[in-house]
């Protein structure tokens, strides 16, 4: 009789052995540099997550970018702004790359110090010292005065609005050269200077009148440089008409709160605002920021109904690309422990009131929503029953699925029952932080094992020949439960762009690298 230990089977042959641990403790498989980078990419913000801090994030993230070349970290923080929509690791990964590539680092300024935040991300970070120096350095003062000069005047009043570093603060470290009167009085009431108030920018005149109570007509201007002025009711409401997409998303309630609701007709204009599909792409939202929006209006008694049921229209705006996926899927949403801290990270002060829990939960029914025939199977330490209704709203099904109880995680429990039932299917798709533990040998053990999501992965596709894969982590961690292979992509982020690769990957679009080399395509 052959001896079954020796002889095993095609399933455990190709369950290749976990190189290393995770957060929780349990066995994984390490993502490659390139990999790794590309996580904390689209998923790192720099405040403490469940299992690590911000101080750890920033130093893989500067150990990783050192690993891999110029050219992908450029690429990598092109990405990350302009498809993952990212703030501070692009400026982290620009700044690396004015001390690695100058020329490179002059080819994509522009497209990740796209707006007044960006721009004071990365001179913040540069003066931190974090990348080796404390100084801009020549080439770096080059580009941010650029900045300056390629936007017009009331643009850059108008992207004023913050501090450490302040606009005025930056104009002092670059001195950029007026072209004109205008800019040169700009730049002076910046920095305190005495200027010819006559030349100002008739916005910032406008402003200053409106302060002087000089005028009752509220300017144009960001809401938060209005915020400490004494306003009225009436002042509110034409707040909210002119506001922009995002900062109408951001005050709903303080909309509600100062009177505007109580007009019909204002009400009929931020609903529109809020499902203007044009508005929506431009806002570069989050999906999960519309879900944080959505929960604050609705527990709101005062904010209307209308508005509400706009934000819900604009959900559907922001995930238009879920894929439509042929065959059967499957969606594992992970509703354990860990995924209950804030999918952003704790920081002092602003800690996001989304969950990872959330975002989870929102990808599910995203995903149900566009393929009504899909499974939904929520899992902690097992698989959690749930019922949904596909023709309810992204919104309703999201939020059943975050109210589930949770306990450990145990990343293979999905898969194990999928192959209880000897199922069929197509495509599988997690979303997950990865920091399953409750199905983890102690690393080490016996030399190492498989993870038993591998394990478990291996034998569906005994049966399932050309199923498929997905693994979407919401964590800035640099391992898997599942090794990158053809048939598996190991996906991070909470944009819509991951609905994107998912549906390229489902639909055979993608090579072997998947996730890296759609970064490696980004020109620049």
């Amino acid at each position: 009789m052959a001896n079954k230990n020796l002889f095993k089977t095609i399933v455990g042959m190709l369950s290749p052995k976990a190189d290393t641990v995770n957060e929780a403790g349990g066995v994984a498989y390490k993502l490659s540099p390139k990999q790794a980078l590309a996580q904390y990419a689209a998923t790192g913000c720099f405040n403490n997550t469940f299992y690590a801090d911000a101080g750890d994030q920033l130093d893989k993230v500067l150990a990783l970018a050192n690993e891999v070349d110029a050219e992908f970290v450029a690429k990598t923080a092109v990405f990350a702004r302009e498809k993952g929509h990212m703030k501070d690791m692009p400026a982290l990964l620009l700044a690396v790359l004015s001390t690695r590539d100058k020329a490179l680092f002059e080819r994509v300024f522009p497209r990740v110090a796209d707006n007044g935040k960006m721009l004071r991300n990365f001179v913040q970070i540069m003066r931190s010292g974090v990348v080796g120096r404390k100084s801009l350095g020549s080439l770096p003062k080059r580009m941010v005065r650029e900045w300056f000069e390629k936007r017009g005047t009331e643009q850059i009043f108008k992207q004023s609005v913050g501090q450490s570093p302040s606009i005025a603060d930056i104009l002092k470290m670059v001195h950029p050269k007026p072209s004109d009167a205008e800019r040169e009085a700009l730049f002076g009431y910046f920095i305190g200077r005495d200027i010819d108030a006559d030349k100002l920018p008739e916005i910032v005149r406008h402003f200053e009148r409106f302060k002087a109570g000089d005028s009752a007509e509220v300017p144009n201007v960001p809401f938060q440089m209005l915020t400490a002025l004494p306003l009225s009711t009436k002042d509110w409401a034409e707040i909210a008409r002119n506001a922009p997409w995002q900062m109408t998303r951001m005050n709903l309630n303080t909309f509600q709160r100062h009177g505007v609701f109580a007009d019909e007709a204002m009400v009929k204009i931020v609903a529109d605002r809020l499902r203007d599909r044009e508005a929506v792409k431009r806002a570069r939202i989050f999906p999960f920021q519309l879900m944080s929006a959505f929960r604050a209006a609705e527990a709101n008694n005062g904010v209307p109904r209308e508005i509400t049921e706009a934000l819900q229209d604009a959900m559907e705006i922001a995930t238009k690309n879920v894929p439509q996926i042929d065959g059967k899927v499957y969606v594992f949403p992970d509703i354990s422990g860990s995924m209950h801290s804030p999918a952003t990270g704790y920081r002092k002060g602003s800690t996001s009131a989304v969950r990872c829990i959330d975002v989870a939960a929102l990808f599910a029914a995203a995903i149900l929503r566009k393929n009504p025939t899909a499974e939904v199977i929520p899992f902690e330490s097992d698989i959690v029953k749930v019922k949904l209704n596909p023709r309810d709203s992204i919104m309703t099904n999201a939020q059943k699925l975050a109210s589930l109880p949770c306990g450990g995680t145990n990343c293979s429990a999905p898969l194990r029952e999928l192959n209880r039932r000897k199922a069929e299917g197509d495509a599988l798709i997690y979303v997950s932080d990865n920091e399953s533990w409750i199905d983890s040998p102690h690393y080490g053990h016996w030399g190492g094992s498989a993870t038993e999501t591998m394990k478990q992965w291996n034998e569906f596709k005994s049966r399932n020949r050309d199923a498929k894969l997905v693994c979407i982590d919401i964590q800035p961690y640099a391992h898997t439960q599942a090794q990158e292979r053809r048939d598996i992509l190991n996906v991070g982020g909470f944009s819509d762009q991951v609905f994107t690769l998912v549906s390229e990957f489902a639909n055979g679009g993608m090579n072997d690298g998947h996730w890296v080399g759609v970064i490696e395509k980004v020109e620049i």
